[in-house]
This record gives C-alpha cells, structure tokens and sequence, in this order.
C-alpha cells in the first residue's frame, strides 16, 4: 500500500513539473483505437458544451494543440498483451500529435479499460481536537478509512473522497476551514488488476516518456459525456470501447462505483466476420456502413454486397440482407446491455435520485443502440459526445473521443485523492472489507 502511495505522489509531483512546463500528452490506450491528445496549459478558459464558461470544461485552462490516432495494436479488452506491437503503436500516435502541436512532450497521462476494476466505498469518523477543520485533520479521518483486503495482485487505481460530513451536515465537498466537532468522510476506492497497470506504465516508459497521471477510461468517459446535472443528481455513463465496455455511476460530481464488462464492439464486428464468412476488416466495414439493431420490412429487402478478395469470382460476389445483418448484430448488443444491467443492479442504481444512462464510446454509434438500451437498462437514455473544448479538431469531437476529452479535464483539474493528503505510513488503515453496494444505499 505504501509503495503504491509513493508511486501516485510521484506521478501527481511529475503532473506539476508537467503544468509548469505548460505542456502534456493525453494518451487513450483503447483495444481498437490509440488516441493521443496534446494540451497546452496557457491559463484561458475554455467553453463548455452550451457556450457557458463555468461548465465542467470551462474551469480548465488548456487548449488542444495536437491530436492524433492510430488502429491500436497489442491490446486485447482494453489490456496490453503484446508490449512491443502497443509501444509501437502509441510512438506513432505520439510522433504525429506532436508534429501537429510542433513540440516535443517528455510527460503523458494516461488511460486505459478492462483489468476488472472494483469498487468499495469506505467510511470513517473523527472527534476534531480543535473547532476549525485542517488540513491534517482530513488527513486523519481518511487514515481511519477502513481499506478491504481487495486481493492479491491488485492495485488501488482511484481512492476518492467523495463526502465530507461536519456534525450534521452532510454533502460537503470540502470541509477545510469549517467549524464543527465531529467530521465524517465516504472515500470510494476503485482497484484494478495490478499487472494492467504496471504494463501499461512500463509500455509509456519504453516509449521514454514520464508518467503524469493515469486513470480508468470508465471515469474518463463520464467526465467528458456527462452534462454537470447529470454528474450532480445521479447518472450512469456506459462507455462501449472496441475490447470492453466501460461502466461509470457518478453522483454529487464524484463517481461512486465503477466497473467495466469485457465485451465490446469488436465483438459486435468478430459475430458479423464468423456470421457472413468475411474477413475482420471487410466486417468492421460492413458495421459501420450498414449496421442496425432495429430491423424493418425494408431491411429484408436491402442486400448490402458482402464481397471478398479471394480470386473465386462466386465467393466474392456474394450479397447478404441488412436484415441479416441486423440478426447477427442485435443478439451480441443486447448481451452486452443485459451484462452493463447487471452491473448497475448490483450498484443500487435505481436507488439514486435520478436514474440517467448516457451512453459514448465508439460503439454507442451503432444506429438504434439507444431505443434498444432503454429497453433493457431503463428509460432515460441518451447518447453522449464529450465536451467541447478548445482546440480540439472535429475529427476528435463524437463518442470515439469522450475518455481521451475526459482525461483532459481530469489533467487539468484532478480531483482530491487520498494520496494528496499527508497521511503517515504507519497510520496506513487495518483492512475489513465493506463493498460500494452497501455504502451506497444507506448514505444516498
């Protein structure tokens, strides 16, 4: 645990040395895509999603001068599994982001899906010795969080305060300064499969850049896709990626449980490959043209060309329906949905106070995909593109984007994490486990 306290405090001192320089790569390690965005720190504002300054993106201060992306390579639901084939690829998205931007960047923040996140959420209790909240006085009630024994080669990703209590005043995002006798805090912790992590960072290392930071993509996605009420009154943001599925729940502008499935749009093109006899590109083509959940009458009578490219002239002018392709499509989708339900049961969503499903990510572009999904998650469902801001090419601006856009916000305003805090190694907390579930229900 203190090894890992040492390793975030490093990384949040490089992001400083990053924002001096004024200048950091945003790196989005994705299973069918490797998004690298460069941002300058330049003490602007920039706009959020309705032109407002005061918006999420408009606290932030950076301008994108660099973007670029690559087919991601070596990566297999959302974690590296061919070191070389991602090292590769992420210096190429680097190289032309940074021939975009015209300047060379040595710090990177990164974020990645997959490696079976878990949430927990944890709580704690303090009698205050004086009568004004310090800054040592939060360090010691998050000492006194009690941490679960999350396992073996696992590793704490994110560890959040997400409330802060005053005697009986609840819903404080920061107690500092405030008089009372008695402070109580909710901290949600997100862990994640520690060997993701360390290749991901020995991956970045390889490439000879620092890194600054790194987050879950899940999170990412809902900072940029979720609107600030939503992220305030309750909202959940189902990320489809090409390897994994993101699944974020964000309440009172904190996420509070995270979670991902290991199935995504790749899966959806796998299906149409094995389904129509064609090869892996020929059916992400076909995908993206053509694709649907929702058949019609029309649909039987549509015949999409399935083609090929392999010299036998009657194997290659082979047709199939849209309507076929739609029945090939449809029942990998609603698995997908039926396991992103089962998590969000398991979280006590429908008990929060407002029960809004945003989907992004590249995969929610499949037409239909939101009629479907209010079927099966529920009815508030919308799709979500990310924020905008300032700089960003069009290119960069639909659902594909929103956890490479979220990582930007997240840079350039990170929330408190526990490890910003000094709290003393030997005050590290014994383990007793209490899962997010729990937490959530009594405290929201």
């Amino acid at each position: 645990m203190t090894d890992l306290y040492a390793s975030q405090r490093s990384m949040r001192n490089m992001r400083k040395i990053a924002m001096q320089r004024g200048v950091v790569a945003i790196l989005d390690v994705g299973s069918s895509k490797i998004a690298c965005l460069v941002l300058r720190f330049d003490g602007t504002t920039t706009l959020g999603e309705d032109g407002e300054i005061g918006s999420l993106a408009g606290q932030s201060g950076f301008r994108v001068i660099g973007a670029a992306t690559t087919r991601s390579r070596g990566v297999r639901f959302g974690e590296i599994c061919a070191m070389q084939e991602t090292e590769r690829a992420i210096r190429t998205a680097l190289q032309a982001a940074q021939k975009m931007a015209g300047i060379r960047v040595d710090h990177v923040i990164a974020c990645f899906a997959g490696a079976e996140p878990r949430s927990y959420g944890l709580d704690a209790r303090l009698d205050l010795e004086s009568d004004v909240v310090t800054e040592q006085d939060v360090a010691r009630v998050l000492s006194r969080c009690d941490v679960p024994d999350y396992g073996q080669g696992r590793e704490v990703l994110h560890a959040q305060p997400v409330n802060f209590a005053l005697d009986h005043r609840s819903g404080l995002s920061d107690p500092r300064g405030q008089i009372g006798n008695a402070l109580a805090v909710d901290l949600h912790m997100l862990t994640v499969d520690a060997q993701a992590v360390q290749h991901l960072a020995h991956c970045i290392k390889r490439c000879d850049l620092e890194l600054a930071g790194i987050a879950s993509s899940a999170y990412a996605s809902g900072i940029a896709a979720l609107v600030e009420d939503e992220q305030e009154l309750g909202a959940a943001c189902i990320d489809l990626g090409g390897g994994s599925t993101g699944v974020s729940i964000f309440i009172k502008k904190h996420m509070i449980y995270g979670d991902a499935v290991r199935m995504g749009g790749d899966h959806v093109t796998s299906d149409i490959s094995m389904g129509l006899q064609v090869p892996m590109t020929n059916a992400e083509r076909i995908k993206t043209f053509y694709g649907g959940v929702h058949a019609t009458g029309m649909d039987d009578r549509e015949m999409i060309e399935i083609g090929g490219d392999t010299g036998d002239y009657e194997h290659d002018r082979r047709t199939a329906s849209r309507a076929e392709l739609i029945g090939i499509m449809r029942p990998r989708v609603e698995e997908i949905l039926e396991e992103v339900r089962a998590r969000l049961d398991a979280a006590g969503f429908d008990h929060l106070p407002s029960q809004q499903i945003v989907l992004t990510g590249g995969g929610s572009q499949i037409p239909g995909l939101d009629g479907l999904a209010s079927k099966i998650l529920g009815q508030q469902v919308r799709l979500g593109r990310p924020l905008r801001v300032h700089g960003l090419p069009q290119a960069a601006t639909g659902p594909g984007f929103a956890s490479a856009v979220g990582l930007a916000l997240f840079a350039a305003h990170p929330q408190d994490e526990w490890w910003d805090f000094d709290i003393p190694a030997d005050r590290y907390p014994a383990r007793s486990l209490r899962r997010a579930v729990k937490w959530f229900r009594d405290n929201w």
